[in-house]
């Protein structure tokens, strides 16, 4: 299953392997990040939401072999590493945006603008 396995052999920058699955799943999370971005609010719980996912996978990492057909994402030692400072980089900016900031303020001051 070289659409999503281990088996495609493609790297990113000749360090991440990747496959068609794994680059669509980046796709997801972009759009879902710009989506997110219009609020707050949203964009703080996808920060926190999105960080515990790449958690999530790089503990999947460290368990999963990579020459095993449970390996669908693919994964390897790059992504390991890439998906624990991802992870722990976006969940630290989403608890640093905790109360900063509220989406009624800005549209109330907008509206008083006009």
């Amino acid at each position: 299953m070289e659409f999503a396995g281990h088996e495609s052999g493609a790297e990113l920058l000749g360090v991440f392997q990747v496959s068609v699955l794994h680059n669509l799943v980046h796709l997801a999370f972009g759009v879902a990040g710009l989506i997110a971005a219009s609020r707050h609010t949203w964009s703080r719980s996808y920060l926190i939401a999105g960080g515990l996912v790449y958690l999530a996978l790089f503990v999947y990492g460290l368990i999963v072999d990579y020459q095993s057909d449970s390996n669908f994402v693919p994964l390897d030692d790059a992504d390991n590493w890439l998906h624990l400072a991802l992870g722990a980089g976006m969940i630290i900016l989403g608890l640093a945006l905790r109360d900063r900031y509220d989406d009624r303020d800005a549209r109330a001051t907008t509206a008083d603008r006009i």
